[in-house]
């Protein structure tokens, strides 16, 4: 009773399985496209802004680094950036920062991803369904040609149209699929760019603790070297030319 009911179902045919694969595809280039114009969007010579950025921060320009980076269109400019609000808390403070930063736009980043992947991996099973459809069709229409030779061309080209699907599936997947590896891979550069910059922005941090330290500390010793006049003996002179100190 089951599958007689369920072959009914398959007898609908397997049409509506390409309409349905066709919509996927359209979905699928849209979200490439969206991608693509993202991040091209928010693309920068980062070779040169790590110049121009090392050039400031040399200076001890720290406004003038903040708007080097403002300017700048790239996500790894905008996470740096983010940096440089604490550095008053110190190069620890900028790395929880950058860290936090990271983690803000990690969504932005992967949108649209988790469709391509899920029509990478599963377009083809969609395909083979409808594929399967059209066999079950075929085969039906065989049962009840019988004997009749004739209508065996029919049912083969049958079969071979419902092969079609599994053809479309496969097209819909492959570039979800390349699309899908190719926006891991930018996010990835782009997390290793914004990593790159910030290290550099803590280390200078770092170098100016550091420079403080040695610039207290040659102050000091400064200090103790220079003699104390308050410490000294004050010469007095007696009225019969012999002289005395007097602490």
């Amino acid at each position: 009773m089951l599958i007689q009911r369920l072959m009914k179902v398959a007898l609908l045919g397997s049409e509506w399985v390409l309409y349905l694969l066709i919509g996927l595809s359209v979905l699928s280039i849209t979200a490439m496209l969206e991608r693509w114009f993202y991040f091209r969007k928010r693309t920068d010579d980062l070779d040169d802004l790590r110049k121009k950025l090392v050039a400031k921060l040399n200076d001890d320009d720290v406004a003038g680094a903040e708007k080097l980076l403002d300017k700048s269109p790239a996500i790894e400019a905008r996470v740096v950036r983010e940096a440089l609000r604490w550095l008053p808390g110190g190069a620890d403070a900028m790395a929880d920062a950058v860290d936090s930063e990271l983690s803000r736009i990690k969504k932005e980043l992967e949108r649209g991803t988790n469709l391509l992947g899920t029509l990478g991996n599963n377009a083809p099973f969609i395909g083979l369904f409808g594929t399967v459809l059209g066999v079950i069709i075929a085969f039906s229409a065989l049962g009840d040609a019988g004997q009749n030779t004739s209508q065996m061309g029919g049912v083969m080209k049958g079969i071979a149209e419902s092969l079609i699907a599994t053809g479309v599936g496969l097209f819909v997947a492959i570039p979800a699929v390349v699309a899908y590896n190719v926006v891991q891979k930018r996010i990835s550069e782009i997390e290793s760019g914004a990593i790159s910059l910030a290290k550099l922005t803590t280390a200078w941090a770092k170098s100016q603790v550091g420079r403080a330290a040695s610039a207290e500390a040659s102050e000091a010793a400064s200090s103790a070297s220079s003699p104390d006049l308050d410490d000294e003996p004050v010469k007095s002179v007696r009225g019969n030319g012999a002289v005395s100190n007097v602490a």
